[in-house]
């Protein structure tokens, strides 16, 4: 065996300030040429472990570290961090974080410039770098000119054009549409391919991680390593225990362990789209009560129009009660950044209590839409109103009791100094007493108790994201906007997270959401509206949407993967219809199947 390029041994990190660990008792191996996925729970020390690999703690950022961190020989707690980055390139969770110039192409430059190469060399891997990621035609354009996606696609280009022997990349295509989630990993698999250097991958996303990764590691929640293998060994025969502890699995493989609860004898699990209906092509039927609501599965197919090739524009504005008046209207909305119209005309009316989706390719204007609805941005042209106010006219705070906002980036809206003061900002004009009560009650809900304390800048990226939704849910505005509501946070709290706005869905609240998600929006969405160049290409129920394969294509979209999975099964038409993790029954000592609402005691998973 070769050499490890990096050996993690017995390493516990411990912040400064901080009583418990944020990893304790990690060991692992990776060496050239292998792709190692790194899984755990929120607040396992993911991200903590991968500040540790190139010296930012404890040089940069002050914490206790015992055990060690060798990197191509080097002790990582002794060498000077700019000496280790030559041997490893990072790519940060939050890609804002880690951009610094004025332009794409000197964003990409910057890193080799610093390592003194000739100027045709720099030039040489920046221009590589940012083909592989597809950016190099907006080379002259101001990071800040693109889209969430596009910043993290930059971010990797960054970290490519350093040539470093280890990549480091944390949940590098969290907001990626499916299209620069393709180009990404095949631009992450040629660096590999040579089998020089080596990749280590943070990731939720497995759907579409699964064909690239050798290895698995798995972090338990006090972060110590429980699991370390190839990926047919830990995700297929320990795909329970994992379910179990919360991180996340393949959509693949989560239907087929409640279908394998239910009786169907699929084994080995699969892990993929395609394995799970070629395994289902080849099982028996069960012997036991049905295995699906029928009764929702049959409505499915009866209200899905069969595969349109076009969804008009607005095919279906609301789900709800059309005589009623809407809680969201936007009329003429149209938005210019950088020269470039983000927005063109959008017109939607938003029905009290729907749960709506907004989906479409990186760049074709979804963050911006939320922005406009929710005011934190005004647009130029056209008009944003919550019943029959004026967005544009309500200060801030009579803003936020009608519309709480989610940023894609929790740190941009973190403005106190502990958590419990960052919940409490929202409610100054109550009295103490209920002040209290909400923020416990919302410290509770996110299992952010023990951390009510803390400051905000200080706590696990899915701990952020949970306090970030709970400053919004706090004041009780009766619109909540979330901006991938997901990001950053393990099964078990993102299960939490969905379950909690289906409820508050159900008791009236309107939720939009912004997601890359397919499953997400399969799972929880009523309506979905697809975005394209600024211009809404459709607005229709999420069933209708989802059968348009053109429609899909146009918008660079792709089906569900439980969807892809099981549409068209030949040997289990019962599931043929099946769309939604929900109705897959939990197991025959249920005595039924799954009959929740849409939320209701679903599971979740990483599919984009």
């Amino acid at each position: 065996m070769s050499t490890p390029l990096l050996r993690v041994a017995d390493l516990a990190i411990r912040h400064e300030g901080e009583e418990v660990a944020a990893a304790s008792g990690v060991s692992f191996e990776v060496r050239r040429g292998e792709v190692v996925l790194l899984l755990g729970p929120s607040g396992s020390g993911k991200s903590t472990l991968t500040l540790a690999l190139n010296g930012l703690i404890p040089h940069d950022v002050p914490a206790r570290v015992t055990g060690s961190v060798i990197v191509d020989g080097m002790d990582a707690a002794t060498t000077p961090v700019a000496q280790l980055a030559t041997r490893v390139g990072m790519v940060f969770q939050d890609p804002d974080a880690q951009l610094v110039t004025g332009t794409v192409l000197d964003e990409v430059a910057f890193g080799p410039e610093n390592l003194r190469l000739p100027v045709a060399d720099v030039l040489g891997r920046a221009e590589t770098a940012l083909r592989r990621v597809g950016l190099w035609e907006r080379r002259h354009e101001n990071p800040d000119a693109l889209s969430g996606g596009g910043r993290q696609r930059l971010a990797i280009a960054a970290a490519l054009a350093l040539g470093s022997d280890l990549l480091v990349l944390d949940e590098p295509t969290a907001n990626l549409d499916p299209q620069g989630i393709d180009e990404v990993y095949a631009a992450l698999a040629d660096v590999v391919a040579a089998g020089d250097r080596a990749i280590l991958l943070v990731e939720h996303n497995l759907d579409h991680a699964i064909g690239f990764v050798d290895r698995v590691v798995v972090l338990d929640a006090t972060g110590r390593t429980i699991a370390d293998g190839p990926v047919a060994d830990i995700l297929r025969h320990r795909a329970a225990d994992l379910h179990e502890l919360g991180v996340w699995l393949p959509t693949s493989t989560l239907a087929a362990l409640r279908l394998r609860e239910a009786g169907y004898p699929l084994d080995p699990l699969p892990l993929t789209p395609a394995e799970l209906r070629s395994a289902l092509e080849g099982v028996p039927q069960p012997t036991h009560t049905p295995v699906v609501e029928r009764g929702r599965a049959q409505r499915a197919r009866d209200e899905t129009p069969p595969a349109p090739d076009h969804v008009p524009p607005h095919s279906a504005r609301s789900t709800t009660d059309p005589t009623e008046h809407p809680i969201l209207t936007a009329r003429g909305l149209s938005l210019r950044r950088g020269g470039v119209e983000v927005l063109r005309d959008v017109e939607l009316d938003i029905q009290p209590g729907e749960f709506v989706a907004v989906v479409g390719a990186n760049g074709t204007g979804k963050t911006t839409l939320l922005h406009a609805l929710a005011g934190v941005v005004r647009p130029p042209r056209g008009t944003v109103h919550v019943r029959d106010d004026d967005i544009a006219r309500l200060r801030p705070r009579e803003l936020a009791r009608r519309i709480g906002f989610v940023f894609q980036n929790p740190e941009h809206q973190f403005i106190a100094h502990t958590v419990r003061e960052e919940l409490a900002h929202g409610l100054r004009d109550l009295p103490a007493d209920e002040a209290d009560a909400r923020i416990i009650d919302v410290l509770d809900r996110f299992g952010l108790t023990a951390r009510a304390d803390v400051h905000p800048f200080l706590l696990s990226g899915g701990q952020k994201r949970r306090l970030s939704v709970g400053t919004a849910l706090v004041a009780g505005a009766p619109i909540l906007a979330l901006d991938e509501p997901t990001f950053g946070q393990d099964r078990a709290r993102a299960d939490e997270l969905l379950e909690l706005l289906a409820a508050l869905n159900r008791d009236g609240t309107t939720i939009i959401v912004v997601t890359h998600d397919m499953q997400l929006v399969t799972e929880f969405a009523t309506r979905t509206i697809v975005l394209g160049h600024g211009r809404v290409l459709a607005d229709a129920p999420t069933a209708q949407v989802f059968a348009a394969p053109t429609l899909l294509e146009q918008a660079g979209l792709r089906l569900p993967p439980l969807r892809e999975a099981l549409s068209g099964l030949r040997s289990h038409p019962e599931l043929a219809g099946t769309t939604r993790l929900a109705e897959l029954a939990r197991g025959p000592s249920t005595g039924e199947a799954a009959s929740c609402p849409p939320g209701e005691a679903t599971e979740r998973t990483g599919s984009a």
